[in-house]
């Protein structure tokens, strides 16, 4: 596939051991994940993901979520600057929100589309500049994944098996290599990774 702009396609995401990324009571179940998304690695490895991307791409539950939490973040002296840094560039950076039922964008510098992530994925690389980083939303990562158009995974690994939730790596995507460019293990197990696909 050609790409005029050069753009990265990257996704961040949190999983167990047994690659969950949310626990068995649906969607808001982060009770495995809650003790490590605060630890130095986990704040470290979230600056690297925002740090070279101009676009945001959410899908409709963690763009409410994250609305109702990283603004305030983003106006508190007292947060962590890593978390704080973050906060900021997600309220000011450009962000598209996949939903079929929002009719009106929550935030401000945001577009709702209700298209395949792959059509709108291929039409943001043509133009523009700076990664787009699909953030924690797996809804959006795994028809990415489907398509070949992710270039760089940020995984965390929490040491913890959830024994169910929905999964990201499901049966029948295509084959695909991946390259491990950075690792960190935090003191409590977990672990950042950044993997680049091997085209």
């Amino acid at each position: 596939m050609t790409n005029s702009t050069g753009r990265k396609v990257t996704a961040n995401l949190s999983l167990t051991l047994d690659g969950r990324y949310h626990g068995p009571g649906g969607p808001g179940d982060f009770a495995a994940f809650a003790p490590y998304v605060t630890s130095e690695v986990a704040r470290d490895h979230m600056n690297l993901m925002w740090e070279n991307a101009t676009t945001a791409l959410l899908g409709r539950i963690n763009a409410e979520g994250f609305l109702g939490y990283w603004p305030s973040v983003a106006e508190d002296e007292n947060a962590d600057p890593r978390d704080r840094g973050y906060a900021k560039w997600l309220v000011d950076t450009e962000k598209v929100v996949f939903s079929s039922t929002l009719t009106e964008a929550p935030w401000e510098r945001t577009r709702v589309v209700n298209a395949p992530a792959a059509d709108v994925v291929t039409e943001l690389k043509a133009t523009g500049a700076g990664d787009i980083l699909v953030n924690s939303s797996a809804s959006i990562i795994q028809p990415l994944l489907a398509a070949d158009l992710l270039d760089r995974l940020y995984l965390m690994i929490f040491p913890e098996i959830a024994g169910g939730g929905r999964r990201l790596f499901d049966d029948g995507l295509p084959t695909s290599a991946w390259t491990l460019t950075h690792q960190r293990t935090g003191r409590m197990g977990e672990l950042a990774m950044v993997y680049d696909r091997a085209r």
